[in-house]
């Protein structure tokens, strides 16, 4: 997804999609994310 905006930016100068890149550069990955709520469950379910 990040390649898609770069190339987008690269061609139409559009900072809005610079923006973008770089909010999406910043979110975690999903897999990353589905494995932190995974944890979070199982340390919930330890207590």
């Amino acid at each position: 997804m990040i390649d898609i905006t770069w190339k987008v930016f690269r061609q139409t100068g559009n900072i809005e999609t610079y923006l973008l890149m770089k909010e999406l550069e910043n979110e975690p990955e999903p897999i990353a994310l589905e494995q932190l709520e995974n944890e979070e469950m199982t340390s919930l379910d330890t207590k």
